[in-house]
């Protein structure tokens, strides 16, 4: 059974644009966070031993979650040049020779997780190559993990109870107690990671959270007539917010494991490399098609 490999392209993609010098074609275009990408994902395929790999992109930045709540995340601040790459790097991914899901109406951590419930059963691992706290309710056992590469560091279900106080199947409660900055949902007032962790540990879900603090443990938290207080005033921002953190697991994926297996790079990768001004990448291939 082979390990899995499901890389957060949309992440990938930031980071390079962050991280990468500026490049641009004769005629202006911006291409150097696609060459940080592909260049990343050459390591990851020869110098890391992934061998059965997918990508998953925000093909566009909305999803069906802008339609829940008018302040979800959305392409405002995103910087154009940057915008442009992502069907760019979706190309150049493909020419890789690696499977690249390019979400409209999901998001491309719901593609993760549909592709991590999907892949599990064979799969000896399946590790979710992002950093992005959303995708540790996805974690299961050490089983399905989550890798940051940047860090070397992977999180199986004890270093995610470690880092976050909570069980993956509490990360959305969790997430919608404290907010997500990231996603644009602000969470309950006076909800810290601390209290929130310490509260889901006994309850294990917002819907089983007692509206009476009388009704949780003693000195269970500090402030707990006030949180108790604060989340039945609010339950229903709470639970929005909740719908807002989970992922979805039903993206259409068709892929099958066989899909996935990188078998080398295919020719036509020298001529998107060319395209990008990226001449030497195709010097890094080891296995050609």
């Amino acid at each position: 059974m082979p390990r899995v490999h499901l890389v957060d392209a949309t992440y990938e993609l930031f980071r390079a644009w962050f991280a990468v010098p500026s490049s641009r074609l004769p005629d202006g275009t911006e291409v150097g966070a696609t060459r940080g990408v592909l260049g990343t994902l050459i390591k990851l395929v020869q110098n890391e031993g992934a061998t059965h790999v997918a990508c998953a992109t925000d093909h566009v930045i909305r999803s069906f979650r802008n339609a829940l709540y008018d302040g979800y995340k959305t392409e405002s601040g995103v910087p154009a040049e940057l915008l442009s790459q992502f069907p760019l790097v979706e190309e150049g991914i493909r020419a890789l020779g690696l499977v690249v899901w390019p979400m409209v109406e999901f998001e491309a951590d719901d593609a993760l997780a549909s592709g991590a419930k999907r892949f599990a059963p064979e799969a000896e691992q399946v590790l979710l190559a992002t950093p992005d706290k959303d995708l540790a309710q996805c974690v299961r056992g050490q089983h399905v993990v989550m890798l940051d590469r940047r860090r070397n560091t992977v999180l199986d279900e004890d270093a995610v109870r470690a880092k976050y106080g909570v069980l993956p199947a509490s990360i959305a409660d969790w997430l919608a107690l404290v907010g997500d900055a990231a996603d644009g949902y602000p969470g309950l007032a006076g909800w810290g990671e601390k209290s929130a962790a310490r509260v889901l540990e006994v309850f294990g879900s917002i819907e089983r959270i007692p509206e009476s603090s009388k009704d949780w443990p003693a000195n269970l938290v500090r402030g707990a007539d006030r949180l108790a207080t604060t989340l039945a005033a609010s339950k229903a921002e709470a639970l929005l917010y909740k719908q807002l953190a989970l992922l979805r697991t039903d993206v259409p994926l068709t892929e099958t494991l066989d899909d996935l297996e990188y078998k080398g790079t295919p020719p036509e990768f020298r001529a998107f490399c060319a395209k990008i001004g990226a001449e030497g990448l195709p010097e890094r291939i080891a296995r050609w098609l």
